[in-house]
């Protein structure tokens, strides 16, 4: 018999099997990964911390209209076809609904060690190499230009403006990915995040002397 787990391993790698591919399954699989390490450290609890991270980006609202419930109801219906007691399932939707950076701005309704632990592994995915091959990924699916030194990054955004920003692929850095260091919650969440900043600013080094034609 299949436990919960593996059975929402398997819902989710089928909901995401055609999706962007900074949000898709491969996403997901690393932010669990990336969860389960730090748990180690945290006394939580873990199958909280597993579900959490495998349906956080079940529907993402970003490709759903900006539509924020979708996700939340997903992850419930899911979780109540696999009998998990009402104190999980609104744990897990608690999660989901309080895990996005929206702007950096965004004040949380909601808060627990799981939270804390699944928000750091999805940030972690969001810096470092595999977060600057996300970024521009994303702005490509948007069709967005990858720098216009004309455009100044747009900084404390409020959630609408987050949601609604088109700004070019590099202002991202700025608008979020540089700031995510000092939001995270956990201290191995913390430490990893510390180097993963740092592959960044050299990377933003090499791009601008590139650009400018300086290398």
């Amino acid at each position: 018999m299949m436990s919960i787990i593996e059975n929402t391993i398997h819902f989710v790698k089928k909901q995401l099997e055609n999706a962007e591919g900074g949000h898709d399954w491969f996403h997901i699989e690393r932010v669990y990964k990336n969860a389960l390490l730090i748990a180690e450290g945290e006394n939580c609890d873990i199958t909280v911390v597993a579900l959490g991270a495998l349906l956080h980006d079940i529907a993402d609202s970003k490709f759903h209209d900006g539509d924020e419930t979708i996700g939340p109801k997903t992850a419930r219906d899911f979780l109540q076809t696999q009998n998990a007691d009402e104190k999980t399932i609104a744990h897990v939707v608690g999660i989901i609904e309080n895990i996005s950076f929206k702007g950096g701005n965004f004040e949380r309704k909601f808060n627990s060690k799981e939270l804390e632990i699944v928000q750091d592994a999805d940030r972690l995915d969001a810096i470092g190499a595999i977060g600057i091959a996300r970024t521009f990924n994303y702005g490509g699916f948007k069709n967005r230009p990858l720098y216009d030194p004309r455009i100044e990054p747009k900084l404390n955004m409020d959630k609408e403006e987050y949601k609604n920003n088109n700004s070019p692929t590099l202002n991202h850095f700025y608008e979020k990915l540089l700031l995510l260091k000092d939001k995270m919650n956990t201290v191995s969440g913390k430490k990893i995040a510390l180097e993963r900043h740092q592959y960044m600013e050299n990377f933003l080094t090499q791009f601008y002397a590139e650009w400018n034609g300086e290398k």
